[in-house]
């Protein structure tokens, strides 16, 4: 199998080009080909893929083998080495993925921009139970597990997430508090977690536990959620820079929740051989 290894803000990803490979054949080794000691190394498989609604198709597994609807950095990635094969020709694509199409642009500096669509809100669309219905903002989430609450403030972009605004991101033991919220019952597909500090009127600091990956050092899906949630909470106004394990992603939304949330940031490709299944 061929492959290439990208890492957007130290998220890094396997691709595979399944015009070539046939997808079933690999994901029968997705852990094994994630495993930092034993395989390439990756939070996850990506594959390019013909598709009838879009110019081309994302697939995402995550490490542990679980396929997720979509991935804000893997989209950067995506993009820019789809461009580079030669499968599209344009600098701003359409890509379907599992949480419907969205549009990824190269721009001149090399940066890539992402329309990522409206944010959901509603309970049933993250999907997000006890809360009662409507949006999830700023509600009291006691935690079965370890007896403690939280204030949370949920929201999907095309998979769930769970905002926790906290005085001092880097005091929290995201090892610790992530899996447990991962896997709270109020969560029936599991959740994303994300731990906030604001830095600035306009400056975030987020640490995340991914579901399906564990503590990762980036997220785009979640530094989308991580703004629209500070949004909604009168934190920030229009957008925000937002600093992960990482590096920094810029996001960009206006606070209606018809209107789309824009992403913008940096993917870069690592090195590529074979691998033998």
């Amino acid at each position: 199998m061929h492959f290439v290894k990208w890492q957007a803000l130290g998220n890094d990803f396997v691709f595979v080009n399944g015009f070539k490979e046939k997808l079933e054949e690999v994901t029968k080794h997705t852990k094994e080909i994630c495993d930092r000691h034993f395989g390439i190394g990756a939070d996850g498989i990506i594959f390019v893929l013909p598709s009838d609604k879009a110019d081309l198709k994302m697939r995402i597994f995550n490490s542990d083998g679980s396929e997720a609807e979509m991935c804000g950095n893997g989209i950067r990635a995506f993009a820019k080495w789809a461009h580079e094969l030669g499968l599209v020709k344009e600098k701003r694509i359409s890509v379907e993925t599992g949480a419907g199409i969205l549009y990824p642009e190269i721009l001149d500096n090399g940066m890539v921009r992402v329309d990522m669509g409206c944010p959901h809100l509603d309970a049933k669309e993250i999907p997000a139970e006890g809360f009662g219905e409507g949006p999830i903002i700023n509600q009291t989430l006691a935690n079965e597990k370890n007896g403690k609450s939280y204030q949370v403030t949920c929201v999907s972009m095309g998979n769930p997430h769970c905002v926790i605004f906290v005085d001092d991101a880097e005091a929290v033991p995201v090892t610790e508090e992530g899996p447990n919220l991962e896997t709270d019952p109020h969560f029936p597909k599991k959740t994303n977690v994300e731990f906030v500090e604001q830095l600035s009127p306009n400056h975030l600091r987020m640490r995340v536990w991914e579901r399906g990956a564990g503590v990762t050092l980036a997220c785009g899906t979640g530094t989308c959620a991580t703004v629209a949630a500070a949004i909604l909470n009168g934190r920030v106004s229009g957008g925000a820079d937002v600093t992960l394990d990482g590096g920094q992603l810029h996001i960009e939304w206006d606070g209606n929740p018809k209107d789309h949330i824009f992403m913008t940031g940096p993917a870069e490709k690592v090195f590529e051989g074979d691998y033998l299944l």
